[in-house]
């Protein structure tokens, strides 16, 4: 049987997101019902694994050491709330370094793919920004948009012609994850 995987973007997704950046774990803020919606696909055999552009460790603004504490202080939160994440994959890069794993680029998602020896076709991936939805095209991803972060105002204004033409809209992570599962139980045979 092949693995059961979500693919989720962090800040914006699971987290507030702030444009002074999250460096601190007295900085990191869970969304209403992320880790929960988190722990319900858990729950539902699904693997999650977390996709995230961290550019303030190449800007300089919090070292390894920081961003380790931040995402100990959310596993440790997920974990009160019955949730895991299997994995996370950050890019450590300032926007001017020209990788190839800064969101919208697909290579921090190419690495999950050969980490879980698996393609990603239709493999869902939920995120709150344009860059997020153009690296989860370009990976062969299934587009998931929330409304939680850079682009909330689009509930009421409707995606642009940028976004890729297959992106789901979904309120929060708690709306994906009831379309996902919603969706499951209806192809389940009775």
């Amino acid at each position: 049987m092949p693995i059961k995987l979500v693919i989720l973007d962090r800040d914006g997704t699971i987290n507030r997101a702030s444009d002074e950046f999250v460096k601190s774990p007295e900085e990191w803020h869970p969304l209403p019902g992320a880790l929960e919606a988190i722990s319900r696909l858990n729950h539902a055999g699904f693997h999650v694994v977390l996709a995230t552009n961290q550019s303030g460790l190449g800007r300089g603004l919090f070292d390894m050491a920081a961003l380790n504490a931040v995402h100990g202080f959310m596993l440790k939160n997920l974990a009160a709330a019955g949730g895991r994440i299997d994995a996370i994959f950050y890019c450590p890069h300032a926007p001017d370094e020209g990788c190839a794993c800064r969101k919208p680029a697909p290579g921090l998602l190419l690495q999950i793919q050969e980490r879980y020896g698996i393609e990603l076709n239709g493999v869902p991936y939920v995120g709150d920004s344009l860059r997020d939805m153009q690296a989860a095209q370009a990976a062969g991803c299934a587009p998931h948009l929330v409304l939680t972060g850079r682009h909330a105002d689009l509930q009421s204004q409707g995606l642009s012609p940028s976004f890729p033409a297959q992106t789901q809209v979904h309120a929060d992570l708690g709306a994906f994850v009831d379309h996902l599962l919603g969706g499951e139980t209806a192809a389940s045979p009775n």
